[in-house]
């Protein structure tokens, strides 16, 4: 049974996930929505001297651009996510050292996630674009309680080197704001984009 919060305002089928990212092809089959995968080709390059906000977005409209060169008709969405700290951008980890060099930087602090969005009509390639920004609060972490987390393997694919959704869980004391930008995907801000693309957001 489709909930058709978001399904409804998609003015043009298939939609298409720009992205390889499990988390949001999760949040996406939780909206029982139907949609296909294309991974985009793109690669993403971190200026140091762009603004957050404006780092993600871009990232997303390459992606969402770049798929939906390969599409006469559908609308593509396509996401970037980062964590922001005392003003530096973490992105994903390189390595375990990388990432075990990230949680302690955020270990018993707060920091923003940022997730950019852009969603391309492809019959004109009308484009939307925004962003979502959300504070999380992680806990103290002891070295080992790090060391074992990064064995596990999870932080290895995520920004700022957590998953929110998964046993990073057990990391984060408080959000402020959108839980699901935190996991990759802001479903309201998605749906204020679908608006804006069909001509009646307000």
């Amino acid at each position: 049974m489709n909930c058709g919060l978001i399904a409804d305002l998609l003015t043009e089928l298939p939609l298409v996930l720009a992205s390889s990212s499990p988390r949001r092809r999760n949040i996406l089959e939780g909206l029982d929505l139907e949609f296909e995968i294309d991974f985009p080709g793109t690669e993403e390059n971190i200026d140091p001297g762009e603004a957050p906000e404006d780092l993600v977005v871009r990232l997303a409209a390459l992606k969402a651009a770049d798929v939906a060169r390969r599409h006469t008709k559908g609308t593509v969405l396509g996401a970037d996510t980062i964590v922001i700290i005392d003003g530096k951008t973490l992105g994903k980890p390189s390595d375990p050292a990388d990432a075990g060099r990230m949680l302690r930087s955020i270990s018993g602090r707060w920091h923003e996630v940022l997730t950019g969005l852009a969603v391309v009509r492809c019959s004109d390639g009308e484009t939307v674009r925004g962003f979502e920004r959300t504070r999380v609060l992680v806990r103290e972490l002891t070295d080992s309680e790090i060391e074992s987390y990064v064995a596990g393997g999870e932080p290895l694919d995520k920004a700022g080197s957590y998953g929110i959704q998964e046993c990073g869980a057990a990391l984060v004391s408080r959000v402020d704001g959108c839980f699901y930008n935190v996991v990759g995907l802001p479903v309201v801000r998605l749906s204020v984009l679908l608006k804006e693309l069909r001509g009646d957001a307000r």
